[in-house]
């Protein structure tokens, strides 16, 4: 399969050896004229869960690590269920960047969206707030829901983007993640699916009202890192 390089925040292309680094990496145009690739796509079990193994390589899923951390992350915590919240324990940061949304639709998940309609709207982009967690050992989120937000001019999120930074690995790997799965729910509370992270790939799942209860299991070894996103109808 022919691969292809995901763009990366500014912060990342500042972080680039030099000019020749830029040019490999490119703009979001180049990779457009390009063309997307084709990524492997399973659906989880018949739902609309989906997995895209490999979406970014191992050098660029370990680029946004380095510049998350030299960013610094936000703890992010909860009032907890007595409070009518889910529990959540893990680090956070947020930031706009539309130059990386629009790279990373690009780089193929618009292909999967292409024959995917809601309520008679169509698959437009990537939500430009771009998050990245952090899950340390002991840290997890609770069983919740991902709620759609409106983004003006009749757009609205209606699925989730997941990229796993981080993930499971040889048992040699000192580095590899244990623990950390996220697992989805059906109405009686029995498991549909448990994803383990894997470096790279990527998770698609639909939420707002027909969003699957799901919960991010308590990191066991070493830290769990995520890219999240949102795919925009309109």
């Amino acid at each position: 399969r022919r691969r292809r390089s995901a763009a990366a925040p500014e912060e990342i292309l500042r972080c680039q050896e030099g000019e020749e680094g830029r040019q490999r990496r490119g703009t979001a145009s180049d990779k457009a004229q390009e063309g997307p690739p084709d990524l492997q796509v399973n659906r989880l079990k018949g739902t609309q869960l989906l997995t895209v193994p490999d979406f970014l390589t191992s050098a660029e899923a370990k680029a946004f690590v380095d510049v998350a951390e030299s960013m610094g992350f936000t703890h992010q915590g909860s009032l907890g269920p007595l409070k009518g919240e889910a529990y959540r324990d893990n680090d956070r940061i947020s930031v706009t960047d539309p130059l990386l949304a629009q790279t990373l639709w690009e780089s193929g998940i618009n292909r999967i969206f292409m024959d995917i309609n809601i309520s008679g709207k169509a698959a437009t982009g990537l939500n430009p707030n771009i998050r990245l967690y952090r899950y340390v050992e002991g840290q997890r989120f609770g069983r919740h829901i991902d709620e759609s937000v409106h983004l003006g001019d009749g757009s609205r999120t209606q699925y989730t983007l997941l990229v796993y930074l981080s993930g499971k690995g040889s048992a040699k790997d000192s580095q590899a993640l244990v623990g950390g799965e996220t697992v989805f729910y059906d109405h009686r509370g029995g498991i549909v699916a448990e994803v383990a992270p894997v470096q790279g790939m990527a998770l698609l799942h639909l939420h707002g009202a027909r969003c699957m209860l799901h919960e991010a299991r308590f990191v066991k070894k070493n830290v769990k890192y995520v890219l999240r996103s949102d795919v925009v109808f309109a």
